[in-house]
């Protein structure tokens, strides 16, 4: 048998340990919000949201994605402009929720005069917060006068990721799907075509990607493979932003019931009415 004096020391050794590995994320905490320059303490409302669904399935190694660092919570702020939402960020923060203990925050910046109350809201109303360390990830989004959507992560190399095309495939790597180049390319070039051709393009734009796309979904439930992709979730939310939705062909209205069925979209779909 062990030694109670010893056992009584390696208890009260994890006990402080424990105490720590506490203190270090909350000054964790404090430090990001105090060196991020886009979490500024002059914001003007803030609305926070912990979400705790249970790990339906294994994500991606966050360690791996956005660096190791321990006893710190992964954070991601976003900064977008409340002018245009990126819709696509929104979904794609409900379908990481299914997967990861995720802390949200909303914050309002100066440079935005007001911001809809639908907006404020966007990650759900707010709840009681567990302490930083009980989350796996972070997530941050900062309404504020930018021209399109910036995401950074990572304190210590403040790699920056711009445009909503890119930020939702990076969000969307973090669920963890792995492909391969073949697919991966299909995905990026319906990604690309959704955001420059379908949200941004001229309505001729608009006629010949509905037109591609209801020539793929002929063939297949989702643009790309048998399961829902970032390509899906792009595009949807560009049809959404640009009001083609409703003049959509056939296959492309099946496909957009197929995305509306699933819970992530749901959020969305509330800021739409």
């Amino acid at each position: 048998e062990a030694d109670p004096s010893l056992q009584a020391l390696e208890s009260r050794q994890e006990e402080i340990l424990k105490r720590l590995y506490e203190l270090k994320s909350a000054v964790d905490g404090l430090s990001k919000m105090i060196q991020t320059p886009d979490a500024d303490f002059d914001v003007t409302n803030v609305i926070q949201t912990d979400t705790c669904s249970p790990l339906m399935t294994k994500g991606a190694d966050l360690d791996l994605m956005l660096g190791k660092d321990y006893g710190a919570l992964k954070d991601i702020v976003i900064n977008a402009n409340p002018a245009l939402p990126p819709l696509s960020l929104l979904v794609l923060h409900s379908l990481l929720c299914e997967r990861y203990k995720i802390l949200s925050a909303v914050h309002t910046h100066s440079s935005v005069k007001s911001v809809p109350e639908n907006l404020l809201k966007c990650f759900g109303e707010q709840t009681k917060k567990q302490p930083r360390h009980e989350y796996q990830l972070g997530f941050t989004l900062i309404w504020k006068d930018v021209p399109k959507p910036q995401m950074k992560f990572s304190i210590q190399t403040m790699c920056p990721i711009e445009g909503e095309g890119n930020i939702a495939r990076f969000l969307f790597s973090l669920l963890g799907q792995k492909y391969n180049a073949v697919t991966s390319t299909l995905i990026d070039s319906w990604v690309d075509t959704a955001i420059f051709q379908l949200k941004e393009g001229s309505s001729k734009e608009r006629g010949a990607v509905l037109r591609s796309m209801n020539a793929a979904l002929g063939k297949a439930a989702w643009l790309v493979g048998t399961e829902l992709t970032v390509a899906d979730v792009v595009a949807w939310c560009a049809l959404q932003q640009t009001g083609s939705a409703n003049a959509a062909p056939a296959n492309v209205q099946k496909w957009m019931k197929s995305c509306e069925n699933m819970a992530p979209f749901s959020s969305v779909i509330k800021l739409l009415k």
